[in-house]
């Protein structure tokens, strides 16, 4: 297991690269049948005729994996603690993507009423295989000094 990273370790421009997850058809619609039933998740025949032109995961799910590949690149000492996002899907997540997550420091800002903390600013770019940005989320973490 990584090290911890704590506030102070952390630099705006430090870049973090994640582990790949392969994504399959039957886990789209295994998600799908329990938290995102809609036919362009749930059924290769009847995703053909939606905006999708195709099985596609849910964002949810996209999301899911980005947390997952984002936790294992930056063990932030005491976990990554969300204080906010914003977050948008590009493009579809499709059977057979292998999922990578790019996370860049944007800003650090130490908090002035909690001298143990501070918020730092992060922009994870989820890509597939061919480096197609499938999820773009900014969001604000709660990380601890040592």
């Amino acid at each position: 297991m990584a090290e911890p990273i704590y506030l102070e370790d952390l630099t705006v421009g430090d870049v973090f690269h994640s582990d790949h997850y392969t994504l399959d058809a039957e886990q789209i619609v295994r998600y799908a049948k329990e938290f995102d039933p809609q036919p362009f998740h749930l059924d290769h025949e009847a995703a053909k005729d939606t905006f999708f032109q195709g099985l596609a995961a849910s964002g949810w799910q996209t999301a899911g994996i980005t947390m997952r590949l984002l936790v294992a690149s930056l063990p932030l000492a005491r976990g990554i603690i969300g204080a906010g996002a914003e977050m948008a899907w590009p493009l579809a997540t499709r059977p057979g993507d292998v999922l990578s997550v790019t996370s860049t420091i944007l800003s650090i800002t130490p908090s002035r009423s909690k001298p143990d903390r501070g918020i730092v600013v992060v922009e994870c770019i989820t890509s597939n295989q061919r480096n197609e940005v499938l999820q773009r989320m900014v969001t604000k973490i709660l990380c601890f000094k040592k």
